[in-house]
């Protein structure tokens, strides 16, 4: 089975509609369902759950759902959502249910069970310990304009892989869209040191007169 790790889209907030609907804050668990699935639920890292896993995704979750192009048994949201409630931390799932509703404009798709932001906390309720879910749900988060919440999952993100380069990064953007620059230029120093291979958070550090070089 494929294990992919859905790109983070550090700069995603400048695809912040106006007037699309939101949640000032997570949506509380009790209105988001219980976890318990009729076929699953089914932890996405656990290789012991590569069969199961192979048996969801060609039918509810193949490329032109992935892609937000159409649903594939029936409306799109409908098919991501039996993704999302047989596997919910499903990192692939999770990035094209917050894509799809940012670019519709709405906070709950069309077929599926729950409010977007409730798959966020239905995949933290599953399995709390799971940085891609965190990074993922960061990246929604920018996009609703909610910064210090981004912040602060990414925060966890990194908590539990300190060295990936990509969360580093990712939160060193964060930390800067919240005017932290002594924290953006921490995380910007690690991500670096780690490979990450884009200047662009060194870059925007430097047009604001706030990057620091790393001490030696």
């Amino acid at each position: 089975m494929r294990r992919v790790r859905p790109l983070l889209q550090p700069l995603l907030a400048a695809l912040l509609l106006a007037g699309m609907a939101s949640p000032s804050q997570a949506a509380p668990k009790k209105l988001c369902g219980q976890i318990a699935n009729s076929f699953g639920p089914f932890d996405y890292n656990d290789p012991g759950n590569a069969q199961n896993i192979a048996m969801v995704e060609p039918h509810h979750f193949p490329e032109e759902v992935e892609l937000g192009i159409r649903g594939a048994t029936g409306p799109l949201g409908s098919d991501i959502d039996y993704t999302l409630r047989a596997i919910p931390n499903h990192p692939r799932a999770l990035a094209t249910m917050a894509r799809v509703g940012i670019r519709d404009k709405v906070s709950q798709l069309p077929g599926a069970m729950f409010p977007v932001e409730c798959y966020f906390v239905r995949a933290m309720e599953f399995q709390p310990d799971d940085p891609a879910v965190r990074a993922t749900y960061a990246t929604y988060l920018m996009a609703l304009g909610k910064l210090e919440m981004a912040r602060d999952q990414l925060r966890e993100a990194v908590a539990l892989a300190p060295e990936d380069p990509t969360y580093n990064y990712n939160l060193g953007l964060a930390y800067y869209k919240t005017k932290q620059y002594k924290e953006a230029n921490d995380s910007a120093h690690k991500a670096y040191a780690l490979g990450f291979p884009l200047p662009g958070l060194k870059q925007l550090l430097v047009t604001a007169g706030k990057w620091q070089d790393p001490a030696p």
